[in-house]
């Protein structure tokens, strides 16, 4: 007896799987109708790959700088001069504007948080 909460029977997985056998091998959709498909983001659509999609006005620039800092640094960057910062940055493969910004900072100021980063650079600027 198979315990769980199972949706769909065992023939409908079994045609999913089927169904999705050629898109996993290739990497790409592989439907002959296209309507299928999903549609691509558009060159100005807002940039909802990095997390939740805020609401309108929630998160003014600092502050959007603080949480991309903070989301790719963690806490156990800190404390640390803006080199150390940088190459961290690097290791999560953070984007290069931001490794760029951070590089910026005087070398000779050591961050104990991201707020402290950001607020760094609006000064810097």
């Amino acid at each position: 007896m198979q315990r769980g909460s199972d949706r769909l029977s065992a023939r409908r997985d079994d045609e999913m799987k089927h169904e999705l056998q050629g898109l996993l091998r290739s990497g790409h959709p592989t439907r002959v109708e296209e309507w299928h498909d999903p549609e691509p983001a558009a060159d100005d659509d807002p940039d909802i790959a990095s997390g939740p999609v805020p609401s309108r006005g929630s998160l003014g620039p600092e502050e959007a700088l603080r949480v991309e800092l903070a989301r790719h640094l963690g806490r156990t960057a800190f404390p640390a001069r803006p080199r150390e910062l940088a190459e961290a940055l690097e290791r999560h493969h953070a984007p290069d504007r931001l490794v760029e910004l951070v590089r910026e900072l005087p070398a000779q100021g050591t961050y104990r948080t991201a707020h402290e980063v950001v607020s760094a650079l609006a000064r810097h600027r």
